[in-house]
């Protein structure tokens, strides 16, 4: 089960979790027993995601440790200590270039398919469009899910339309070239055969 962003539940909220860790199961409001004995919980935090970013600014070979140590007091201080107790802690490093540029590649390499699936385009997909999409996602407040928002709210938009004027013009692209320009944004190139 996960549980995101557990930081911003009602410390009563929180509290229902000592049944399940001492127990092994809850009763919920009609007294049914709700079994959690072969269930894993994940919670997911973002407490003290600043300092972790300040920290590897300064200190880029920071060690678990470190970040252990400078994170047990802001979860001590919003968790209760029992609850704690319960608590297996991993930290999460910020993503770097490199695994971020695999999930825009693997995002675009999606789009690549349904292109060639729904309209037998060929699509080539220039570096300086990857390179844009990664440097964008490695923002630190929106990290790798930056990659959606571009993606839904402004390439699939400008694709979306640039391939109906395509259509409405009579003319079928057989291939699309893709790319980034600083002024122009989102560059599209298609290599079209009249339509009958």
């Amino acid at each position: 089960m996960l549980l995101d962003e557990v930081e911003k539940a009602h410390r009563d909220e929180m509290n229902l979790f000592y049944q399940v860790f001492d127990r092994g199961f809850m009763r919920d409001g009609e007294g049914r027993e709700i079994d959690f004995r072969n269930t894993v919980i994940l919670m997911t935090a973002n407490l003290g995601s600043d300092h972790i970013m300040q920290l590897l600014e300064e200190k880029p070979d920071a060690t678990d440790a470190d970040l252990h140590e400078l994170l047990y007091p802001l979860l001590r201080e919003h968790f209760q200590p029992a609850l704690m107790a319960r608590f297996q802690t991993v930290i999460y490093r910020p993503l770097g270039q490199e695994a971020m540029r695999a999930i825009v590649e693997m995002k675009l390499a999606q789009v690549v398919r349904r292109l060639r699936q729904h309209y037998g385009l060929e699509t080539e997909i220039n570096d300086s469009l990857y390179d844009a999409l990664t440097a964008a996602c490695l923002l630190p407040d929106t990290g790798a899910r930056n990659i959606d928002s571009l993606l839904n709210q402004q390439i699939l938009p400008v694709l979306s339309q640039q391939l109906l004027a395509q259509q409405a013009a009579h003319r079928k692209p057989a291939q699309l070239r893709l790319g980034w320009d600083e002024e122009d944004g989102i560059v599209l190139e298609f290599a079209t055969e009249e339509m009958q």
